[in-house]
């Protein structure tokens, strides 16, 4: 009898062991800079997706602020997307995220200590047919918040 207390004594503490790793594990992948960094550009797309293009810009980085004020953008990005390509909305997909050090914008621009490389697809569907826009996206933490660049060097 005791022999047979001591096995399932024995079962329950691996299974414990295997139940803690496993949730450890999935705490840290959830929590991971990289994921975290692909929640905000699935974020951003999901908005512009939408057509909330204010929501969008609200996530930009300073330096992509300083490329476009919110109005033009919020026109452009309507303009572009939805009234030139003659479609409604797009899906999208995001590739792996990557760390990438002392990242810079373009060439003029101080370099950013930490950013995640995230490339991003849109599909679009319209008048002039099926066709995907591939970008690489960048996401940084800016005052505690994740943001989102665009690649502008030459």
């Amino acid at each position: 009898m005791k022999r047979q207390k001591r096995g399932i004594n024995y079962m329950v503490l691996i299974l414990s062991v295997i139940i803690i790793a496993g949730v450890s594990t999935m705490i840290f992948l959830l929590t991971s800079p990289e994921h975290q960094a692909k929640k905000a550009v699935d974020t951003f797309y999901a908005y512009e997706q939408e057509g909330a293009f204010s929501e969008s810009y609200t996530m930009f980085h300073p330096y992509m602020k300083e490329k476009f004020d919110k109005g033009h953008y919020l026109q452009d990005r309507a303009h572009v997307f939805l009234n030139h390509f003659d479609v409604e909305t797009f899906s999208y997909s995001l590739g792996d995220a990557s760390k990438v050090t002392n990242w810079k914008m373009e060439e003029n621009t101080e370099s950013i200590g930490t950013v995640y490389h995230i490339p991003v697809s849109q599909v679009f569907k319209g008048k002039y047919g099926n066709f995907t826009i591939v970008q690489d996206v960048y996401a940084a933490k800016e005052g505690g918040e994740w943001t989102i660049l665009w690649d502008y060097k030459k």
